[in-house]
């Protein structure tokens, strides 16, 4: 078996890297102010996304566009400032990860904790991997409690 893909085909070193240019895309986003259809056509062209799962690289910035609003309500709480106090970096990570925690249970919740630590560590501050982490485990806890208390075990 191939250590890099799923028993159901999916490439997951594929959809790494799509996680890893959609928080580029995301905090290019958030500070360009543009739509995100428009961001997400300024990628295809300019970034290197044939070695990307395009189409999980696309839901993922679809599915923060529209529901950033309630992504950013589910981890406020576990924040120690405001939503857009948080570094932008940080902040894109958070709402691509609480984005797959809420819509996107066939990804285990390990999973995506570990990702969005691992990109926090590549494009954030030097120590904003622990802060991810910590909110991160803590809403995991709250919206995958199911999953999270059995991995607990």
């Amino acid at each position: 078996m191939n250590p890099t893909r799923r028993p159901d085909g999916i490439d997951l070193a594929a959809r790494s890297r799509a996680r890893r240019r959609a928080v580029q895309a995301l905090y290019a986003w958030q500070i360009g102010g543009n739509r995100m259809a428009t961001v997400i056509e300024e990628f295809r062209h300019e970034q290197d996304m044939e070695i990307a799962d395009i189409e999980y690289f696309e839901d993922l910035l679809r599915g923060v566009d529209l529901h950033v609003g309630e992504l950013d309500a589910g981890f406020k709480p576990f924040l120690d400032r405001e939503v857009a106090d948080v570094d932008p970096i940080e902040r894109a990570v958070l709402r691509l990860a609480a984005y797959e925690f809420r819509y996107r249970p066939d990804v285990p919740y390990r999973v995506i904790l570990n990702e969005a630590v691992e990109v926090t560590k590549r494009f954030g501050a030097d120590h904003g991997h622990t802060y991810i982490n910590g909110v991160l485990d803590r809403l995991a806890a709250d919206w995958r409690s199911v999953e999270y208390r059995a991995a607990r075990r």
